[in-house]
């Protein structure tokens, strides 16, 4: 990885009793990083809150001239991006798992 980018994996829930958590960790970490990439393999569910705060992690990064890649979406990430047709908002690769 490049001088100024950072990684950051999220395991297991993405969601309103972890979204403040998760979004003080993700916006430090975009503070630190120009490129900020963003491994989504290990979540296990994704609410509503936990998708609020990966959107404002992305509009900030945005916002501030840097980039955050979603990457390793997992099948509960996936379904919440295919159910809200987010997938072409965030801009990132998904790999969409036969159904």
């Amino acid at each position: 990885m490049s001088a100024g980018a950072g990684r950051v994996a999220i395991d297991g829930e993405l969601n309103i009793y972890r979204a403040a958590d998760m979004k003080a960790l993700l916006l430090g970490e975009l503070q630190r990083s120009t490129v900020l990439e963003v491994d989504l393999a290990g979540v296990t569910e994704m609410d509503s809150a936990g998708l609020q705060v990966l959107m404002l992690a992305k509009q900030t990064a945005r916002a501030e001239q840097r980039e955050l890649r979603l990457v390793g979406h997992s099948p509960a990430v996936l379904e919440v991006f295919e159910l809200l047709d987010l997938g072409a908002w965030f801009g990132d690769a998904l790999l969409i798992a036969p159904h």
